[in-house]
């Protein structure tokens, strides 16, 4: 069995990667854009919200504390009225990229940790670049695609921003098999 220590190689190379298509992605393509619509009088709802001082976190409205409260009829009439929403409220600020970025890329290390553990436990050291590209593809793809669908299903993520995100995580996976295929070790 290889060791995984070996593999160090397309672990940093494969997250490299997936750290330039995804800025290629995001900065170039730009197909993201219509992810996240604009609220109709956005200034008057973000001057309502600054009255409340919302520290940063995720809520939901209306809220129920449990699923009794779920049943009641107050809550069901919360949830006639509306707005129903889920949100995440973040600090006041510029939003600084360089964080983000780093935690993505330390991500994208993690997902090459879990695609080399479970490729070398399934494949041996000179296999050809083919199977150890669909098993560390399909590894990869299911770490930063598949995930997402659960946003739609649950949190209501529209449909079309979820598949573009899992279309990403497909690229991403066959730029990481790409990568585990081209550098897997010889017998």
């Amino acid at each position: 069995m290889i060791s995984l220590f070996a593999l160090w190689l397309p672990i940093v190379l494969s997250a490299v990667a997936v750290f330039i298509v995804s800025s290629i992605i995001h900065m170039v393509l730009k197909y993201h854009n219509t992810d996240y619509g604009k609220i109709p009088s956005e200034d008057g709802v973000m001057e309502a919200m600054r009255g409340f001082n919302i520290p940063p976190g995720d809520y939901v409205l209306p809220h129920a504390a449990s699923m009794g409260e779920m049943g009641s009829p107050e809550f069901k009439e919360k949830q006639n009225k509306g707005p129903v929403a889920f949100m995440t409220v973040m600090p006041n600020g510029q939003c600084g990229m360089g964080r983000s970025l780093i935690q993505w890329f330390l991500f994208s290390l993690l997902t090459g940790i879990f695609v080399a553990y479970i490729t070398r436990m399934t494949i041996p050291a000179g296999a050809d670049y083919l199977l150890v590209h669909r098993v560390a593809g399909a590894t990869a793809f299911c770490c930063y695609g598949m995930a997402h669908l659960s946003n739609s299903i649950w949190y209501k993520k529209s449909w079309s921003a979820t598949m573009k995100n899992v279309f990403d995580g497909l690229v991403y996976g066959l730029v990481t098999g790409g990568m585990f295929g081209w550098l897997w070790p010889a017998a």
